[in-house]
């Protein structure tokens, strides 16, 4: 059983990382970010920054 649980924390900081450097990449080349999201689905918790909502959906199979 804590195989799954570290497979899938794995696979969350993968994610994670993936869609932080679009993130990141977009940022630099002036690119406006509306919204960058660890997860799909509706919002479960986040904030807003400048022009950008940061936020953790409750899918978290994905980003972005």
């Amino acid at each position: 059983m804590s195989s799954i649980l570290y497979f899938l924390i794995a696979l969350g900081l993968l994610i994670f990382v993936h869609e932080l450097g679009h993130f990141i990449l977009a940022k630099r080349q002036g690119i406006k970010v509306e919204v960058f999201s660890f997860g799909f689905g509706p919002r479960l918790i986040g904030f807003k920054k400048g022009e950008t909502d940061y936020r953790l959906s409750l899918l978290p199979l994905g980003g972005y």
